[in-house]
């Protein structure tokens, strides 16, 4: 259906001209429809499957952990933008979906639907679990197909009647005593399942976490398997243990032939891995992380990332905030194609092609933070009521996100045989790229790295470049370099090994204007928001309350209990960011401390929040910031995502929304909603729109005319997403004093050399980085007590 209007009057310049509005006559802000959004009573509400069917678009949500069923729905939404709650609902956790095609029938969760949209239901009394894959049956395709569940329970059944022959039990079940015993599942390590596909004679498992107490703090914690089986074999064979996700072939929802090649996603604390099972042999390549907030090792921060058809040339991707094209003949010696097209923040738990459009199905507040409590959110309430959304696109606008980033490993202080390459990693698809190496080798030895590049997707490897270490650390730019792979190979043994690699786009994005007050330019109204159990967001500004409902009327409301309420539990805390010389400062909880640009911030607004599911959202300086949960890296993986400078004050989800308040008193345009007495305005935007606020900038340090010790480094300045970069040291003394930059590369506050520099007294010197240069974090140590500043530009 064609588009009839654009999107009219968007306070931010978007990369693209329209967002795809026009679907229904119902309002939609930045392709969300809050009359679509989807609510449980759970304690999350996210999109496990959408697919196309029987002239709807069905939609399934799921709750966290709902073996036995929960109150969420299966949906299905006709071509006016209709929304439909089935009556045959069971809710449960489910995320699969397969079309079988010969008995025309969409399995989708527990659910059955035809051809004409009739819809029959599998009760979790017989197929007990948290159904997350439906693959065609090895033996017998015409009739049967085959379920699997996070935890490890494997069903045949039947197309017809939907009698279940239970394979393997789900870990969970628990039989009656005097039952006889479960076929319990053998050779699968971890939990937390997610991707399911057969092909080439296997039926091929994945899950991504760990019941291990360690996967609960540390992301490189041994968590999460690829596994097959041939359907017959008393246990389960291991492909690799790590955490994996989506499995799939050229088959997608529709299933695979018996011959189609394997693909499976997934990652470990070095970098992604995309494993390909081809003609019965199973080969790995490595691909950067654009985000960390994915990597807890207990599984959970990871819902279904996919590989699936859009109606376009490639496939599309989704893997730790990055949209990836994914070329539809990926096979070995066929592997040319895979590129970032941009990155983004919302939580896509599965997408689809509808209508000319691209559906993405989200996560996007959840009433439970799970792990992801924080200090600096201090005790901030709940949302009334989880709530999720779909999102629908223009194809084009995949490409107008956040510019790609990405940043992975070969090696991370492993032990490296001589002679042996690494697995691949993806050198295609970045303008400005990288290399850190760090080795230690034997006494006496001098190794030489050499890189080796895969021009064509080939598997025909030449020599790109030798690397002769005469030091334990080097940096190189490989901007100039070209290839589809690399790989890497010492000449002797290493104890002790880091190769990682950083790679981005060039970042065009300006300074964009905004329906907000710059901070000090005059009036700036602010409130507080929380959603409530009601299905509204409630905002209190100047002691009034406000509420914001689902046809996106912002209306008055008198309940001093209500307003008092919404005052305790949306209450910012004190600051946990400290303006501390030219930059912010961030002590953590174990005392480690943080610094940020500074920049223009307004005083006594929200510094952190969830606004995707376990996903921070921090304002601090004036500049958003992505934050993983602890558990996943924390503060040291922080990622800028723009430098605004603008006085928000308070900011929130809402049935797919983001949004904001701090709006000046004139603020206008169709992202603005006003209550009728004028007082209160709010803005309202996908969480994605921040990327078009500006691009990361800023200026600071950890030293201005600080007193320095000998040999004590400095706290650490963030690096990671900042471009344009350059640093200024200078100091009091009379004599020269030698001043080295350290980089921390690998976000791990592992700290080698980047340059050393001699500074001449009473001059400031000023070292420009190369442009392909990436880190997670900067530091400087000086030579001798000293009166210094150390101050970095991000332009």
């Amino acid at each position: 259906m064609p588009l009839s209007h654009p999107r009219a009057a968007r306070v931010f310049t978007l990369a693209v001209a329209t967002w795809p509005v026009a679907l229904s006559a119902q309002r939609a802000v930045s392709g969300i429809y809050p009359h679509l959004a989807m609510f449980n009573a759970e304690n999350e509400c996210g999109v496990g499957a959408v697919v196309p069917w029987a002239e709807r678009l069905w939609v399934i949500t799921y709750a966290p952990h709902a073996p036995r069923g929960s109150s969420d729905k299966l949906y299905a939404i006709d071509a006016a933008l209709r929304q439909e709650i089935r009556p045959e609902s069971i809710g449960g956790t489910p995320a699969n979906r397969l079309i079988h095609r010969e008995s025309q029938q969409l399995f989708l969760g527990p659910y059955v639907i035809d051809a004409k949209g009739s819809v029959r239901v599998i009760p979790y009394t017989k197929m007990f679990g948290r159904h997350t894959g439906v693959a065609r049956h090895l033996d017998d395709p015409e009739h049967k197909v085959v379920y699997a569940t996070m935890e490890e329970g494997i069903y045949e059944v039947d197309v017809a009647t939907l009698a279940i022959t239970e394979l393997w039990a789900d870990e969970q079940t628990k039989p009656p005593a005097d039952a006889a015993p479960l076929p319990r599942r053998a050779g699968l390590p971890g939990y937390h399942g997610k991707g399911f596909t057969s092909a080439q004679g296997h039926y091929v498992y994945a899950n991504n976490g760990d019941h291990a107490a360690e996967a609960l703090r540390d992301p490189a914690a041994p968590s999460g398997v690829l596994a097959e089986w041939d359907g017959r074999a008393p246990e389960w064979r291991v492909v690799r243990r790590n955490q994996f996700t989506e499995v799939t072939g050229p088959g997608g929802v529709m299933g695979n032939a018996p011959d189609d090649p394997v693909w499976s996603i997934g990652w470990d604390h070095r970098s992604l891995l995309l494993m390909l099972r081809d003609r019965g042999a199973w080969h790995a390549y490595r691909l950067p992380k654009a985000s960390h907030c994915y990597d807890g090792a207990h599984g959970w921060n990871t819902e279904w990332p996919r590989i699936r058809e859009i109606g376009e040339a490639e496939l599309l991707m989704t893997m730790h905030g990055t949209f990836w094209r994914f070329p539809r003949g990926f096979r070995a010696g066929q592997t040319a194609g895979i590129a970032p097209r941009s990155t983004y923040l919302k939580v896509v738990g599965d997408f689809c092609r509808w209508r000319d459009h691209v559906v993405l199905g989200c996560d996007d507040t959840a009433m439970s933070e799970f792990l992801n409590r924080h200090p600096l959110k201090g005790d901030l309430g709940a949302p009334g009521r989880s709530q999720s959304n779909l999102v629908f696109l223009a194809p084009g606008q995949l490409d107008a996100f956040g510019p790609p980033l990405g940043r992975g490993a070969v090696w991370l202080d492993d032990a490296v045989a001589a002679d042996t390459p690494s697995d691949p990693y993806l050198l295609g698809g970045y303008a400005l790229r990288s290399l850190h190496l760090h080795v230690e080798a034997p006494a006496g030895t001098k190794p030489t790295l050499t890189l080796e590049v895969d021009q064509r997707g080939d598997d025909q490897w030449r020599e790109l470049q030798r690397v002769e270490l005469s030091a334990s650390s080097t940096w190189i730019d490989l901007s100039g370099a070209t290839g589809m792979w690399v790989r890497l190979r010492s000449d002797v043994a290493l104890s002790r090994a880091t190769a990682m690699f950083h790679g981005r786009a060039v970042d065009r994005r300006g300074a964009a204007s905004a329906a907000f007050a710059g901070v000090g330019e005059g009036e700036a109204r602010g409130g507080l928001l929380l959603a409530s159990a009601t299905g509204t967001l409630r905002c209190l500004q100047g002691g009034k309350l406000y509420e914001l409902r689902g046809d996106l009327t912002l209306q008055t409301r008198d309940d001093p209990e209500a307003a008092a309420h919404l005052a305790k539990q949306a209450a910012i805390p004190a600051a946990g960011l400290v303006a501390e010389g030219a930059s912010l400062l961030y002590t953590d909880p174990h005392g480690k401390r943080w610094r940020l640009p500074a920049g223009r911030a307004r005083a006594g607004a929200r510094v952190c929040r969830e606004v995707c599911t376990e996903r921070n959202l921090l304002n601090a300086g004036g500049t958003f910031y992505e934050m993983p949960a602890e558990n996943a890296g924390g503060f040291a993986k922080l990622r800028p995502i723009c430098t605004h400078e603008r006085a928000i004050f308070d900011y929130a989800s809402y049935r797919g929304l983001l949004v904001l308040s701090g709006l000046s008193a004139a603020a206008e345009g169709d992202a603005i909603v006003r209550s009728a007495d004028g007082a209160c305005a709010l803005w309202l935007g996908s969480v994605d729109d921040l990327w078009q606020l500006g691009k990361p900038r800023g200026v600071g340090g950890p030293w201005r005319d600080s007193g320095v010790r000998a040999g004590v480094p400095s706290d650490p300045y963030l690096c990671a997403g900042f471009d344009d970069k350059l640093v200024r040291l200078e100091h009091r003394d009379v004599q020269p004093v030698t001043m080295c930059v350290e980089a921390d590369f690998t976000g791990d506050q592992n700290w080698r050399e980047y340059g050393r520099f001699t500074v001449a007294p009473s001059v400031a010197f000023e070292h420009h980085f190369p442009a392909a240069f990436g880190a997670y974090w900067l530091r400087v140590v000086a030579d001798r007590d000293v009166v210094a500043t150390a101050q970095f530009v991000y332009r």
